[in-house]
């Protein structure tokens, strides 16, 4: 189960000056997104914005309400997400097979190999098939078979 921590500001109320930022709109939004910028560089996740009430003092006797405008972050406290988690220990590779014996002199079902030992193996095929191959030949050229 994924445990989170969750953080709650308050939403920016006035708008901050930024390079080609005109209007107070495009001030308004240039302060809202160096709020979600500041908080993700830190490690928050933005959820939500939410509008909620607050009572407060008006005087001696009286209360007001008023609405407030905050911000919703939440991160997992133990580190790291699950998909970054992932991400990071990068993917897992498939166990390999038992390694297959070698056959040496017979095989199980008792047929037995034969090869040159005085050259390799791969030698011994490639010239067994050069040999042949010449044998097949003559001085016009290759025959059909």
């Amino acid at each position: 189960m994924n445990s989170y921590e969750y953080k709650i500001i308050p939403a920016p109320s006035k708008g901050r000056k930024g390079k080609n930022v005109k209007g107070p709109e495009g001030r308004f939004a240039n302060a809202l997104e160096q709020a979600l910028n500041e908080m993700a560089s830190a490690g928050w996740e933005f959820q939500r914005s939410e509008t909620l009430p607050s009572e407060e003092r008006s005087g001696l006797a009286s209360s007001t309400t008023r609405f407030r405008s905050v911000l919703v972050f939440r991160r997992y406290i133990n580190g790291a997400s699950p998909l970054l988690r992932k991400v990071l220990d990068g993917p897992t590779l498939p166990e390999l097979p038992a390694p297959v014996e070698l056959l040496t002199s017979e095989t199980d079902s008792g047929i037995a190999l034969e090869r040159d030992t005085d050259k390799p193996i791969l030698q011994s095929v490639t010239d067994d098939k050069v040999s042949e191959n010449l044998e097949e030949t003559d001085e016009r050229g290759p025959t059909a078979t």
